[in-house]
């Protein structure tokens, strides 16, 4: 790609992540609105978190009656970081029987209450016709429109599956958007929007097809430590042009969990860039040049997207295991210049020149500022980390760091 079509690309990029992470938007609420056709009694009771339907999306496992300054406990079949189900404690405000309450959360035993000290849900329902209009509405403080957008559709799912239930009497689990179809519908978009950067021809589309692979494999690699770490639905999800996002099923538990984790998305791609080198090698020493071209093209792209997922930016990989495993902030201001020192190194060695290593030095400070502030406390503070798992922990990352280095000195030497 050319220096201009480059800075597009990574312009885009760092407009997207301010746009979804970090715009502050204020305070903010969504509503929607949906006609079911229920009699209002019997949604009530499915609606209301102590009604005797409150169960029918399997959310609600138990609720206890408010006491007397109407807060009530209610535990929901979402895992928390011991694997037990979380619980909650609610306040229910303007509550009239069998059309409208609202709802605060005062804590649970998953999240930090400073996260829900903004948040307000209110349900309302109307007789209309021969049905009943149901009115969902969440207000909370948004900084970046990507959390917005996912209750947006969140509320938005939840209707359609109430007026299903509502019709059929089950509930079904899951969705479009999560099934391995549509999943791959969007690796194919992704692909497709990265056509154009690499060149509208055949080879252009390989090697958008190769870069949409090589994120589906860093995120395998993520998927699959969650699972060894003892996450039982874990998912991945492609944002077209940004990437993918692997997602465990409960939250962490311990800071080595964190690193784990993270490390692993590289980590996992740490074995395909050596089988990719030797498979190339073998294929241009019995002449099949054009295989040997692309699978040259996999090992550099495997090495250069996953190196750079362990620079020290604060959301990235690499950022993510330094600071789990640096007992402090002398110690990871330190580790972050090494890394990113030793990250500028491995590209000056490549070839690439010395202002697009400056800018690219910028970019990922810029990264690191824009995304700092976008982590969600937890309840309680993590597991410590042991000394020896932090040793571990960090000899892992220098070796898949210099797996990565050597793929993206092998690629440039074959490609350029």
């Amino acid at each position: 790609m050319s220096p201009i079509v480059t800075a597009i690309l990574v312009a885009s990029n760092l407009g997207l992540i301010f746009l979804l992470m970090t715009v502050p938007l204020g305070l903010r609420t969504v509503r929607l609105s949906r006609v079911i056709a229920a009699d209002r009694q019997r949604l009530w009771q499915a609606l209301w978190p102590l009604g005797s339907d409150a169960g029918w999306s399997g959310e609600i496992l138990s609720a206890e009656a408010p006491d007397g300054e109407g807060v009530a406990r209610i535990m929901l079949s979402w895992e928390g970081r011991d694997g037990k189900p979380i619980e909650r404690k609610s306040r229910f405000e303007d509550v009239v029987e069998g059309s409208h309450f609202s709802m605060r959360v005062i804590e649970d035993t998953a999240l930090d209450a400073s996260f829900w000290k903004d948040f307000r849900e209110t349900t309302e329902l109307v007789s209309e016709g021969n049905g009943t209009r149901v009115t969902l509405s969440q207000t909370d403080r948004y900084r970046g429109v990507a959390f917005l957008v996912f209750r947006y559709f969140a509320m938005r799912r939840e209707l359609s599956k109430l007026q299903r239930w509502a019709r059929t009497g089950q509930y079904r689990k899951g969705g479009w958007f999560e099934h391995p179809l549509s999943q791959v519908g969007f690796a194919a978009l992704s692909a497709l929007i990265l056509w154009p950067f690499f060149g509208l021809h055949f080879g252009g589309l390989a090697l958008a097809a190769i870069l949409t692979s090589v994120v589906a494999l860093h995120e395998l690699g993520h998927m699959a430590a969650f699972r060894l770490m003892g996450h039982n639905r874990a998912r991945m999800i492609f944002i077209p042009l940004l990437g993918g996002i692997a997602i465990g099923g409960r939250p962490y538990d311990s800071r080595f969990e964190v690193a784990f984790v993270a490390l692993m998305g590289a980590g996992f791609s740490a074995f395909l860039v050596p089988i990719a080198i030797a498979a190339s090698s073998f294929a241009s020493a019995e002449g099949h040049r054009l295989a040997a071209m692309l699978l040259a093209a996999l090992a550099g792209f495997a090495a250069l997207f996953n190196i750079a997922n362990l620079v020290p930016v604060w959301k990235f990989d690499g950022g993510q295991v330094l600071r789990q495993i640096c007992p402090g902030p002398i110690a990871l201001a330190l580790a972050s210049f090494f890394l990113l020192s030793a990250f500028l190194a491995v590209g000056w060695q490549a070839g690439f020149s010395a202002n697009f290593l400056l800018g690219t030095g910028a970019v990922f400070s810029i990264l690191s500022l824009l995304t700092m502030s976008s982590g969600v406390k937890p309840r309680h503070e993590l597991k410590p980390i042991r000394t020896v798992d932090r040793l571990a922990m960090a000899a892992a990352l220098l070796a898949v760091f210099a797996v990565h280095g050597y793929g993206v000195l092998w690629a440039s030497a074959q490609l350029i």
